[in-house]
């Protein structure tokens, strides 16, 4: 199934060393200016900086330009680049899955008939699918690491997979 992929949840991913989920479940991509957020901005040591460059080197993560750019430019203010990218390039590219944290942007993906998915419902979709036993201690995790999550958000998940 293919899928691309926001910023959020690839630093999500890299904080509980679980980023090779994204290969492992999708056939990823990424848009060019979601890698440079990652690996050209901020210092060596950001977080995901390495992994994505290393996933990226071994062809595990796919890199997309979108060709859209005036589409981009002219819905820039409602969303970031890197949102929009994301966006822009799954029609592109013809991605049935778009893998996007942020409410706006997920809202304005199922609006351009998108199927969004964040980062809990890829660890959601780990688990289902046995690749991870438990969830809880991941999120914990990323809310220590100061990912934010919401926590009504996190109770209604954690009882969908029977960990509450």
């Amino acid at each position: 199934m293919k899928a691309i992929c926001n910023t959020s949840p690839i630093i999500g991913l890299s904080i509980i060393g679980r980023l090779e989920l994204l290969w492992e479940l999708f056939d990823i991509y990424i848009p060019e200016e979601v890698y440079n957020e990652i690996v050209n901005e901020g210092s060596e040591q950001a977080i995901g900086k390495q992994e994505l460059r290393n996933a990226v080197a071994k062809g595990l993560v796919k890199i997309h330009k979108v060709q859209d750019q005036d589409f981009v430019a002219k819905s820039y203010g409602r969303l970031h680049k890197g949102e929009l990218e994301v966006i822009v390039g799954a029609k592109e590219i013809d991605a049935s899955i778009v893998i996007i944290d942020e409410k706006s942007a997920r809202n304005f993906a199922e609006a351009l008939m998108l199927k969004p998915l964040g980062l809990l419902g890829i660890l959601k979709l780990a688990k289902q699918k046995e690749m991870i036993n438990e969830i809880k201690p991941l999120i914990e995790l990323l809310v220590s690491k100061k990912f934010r999550i919401s926590k009504s958000i996190i109770n209604q998940l954690l009882k969908e997979v029977g960990e509450k």
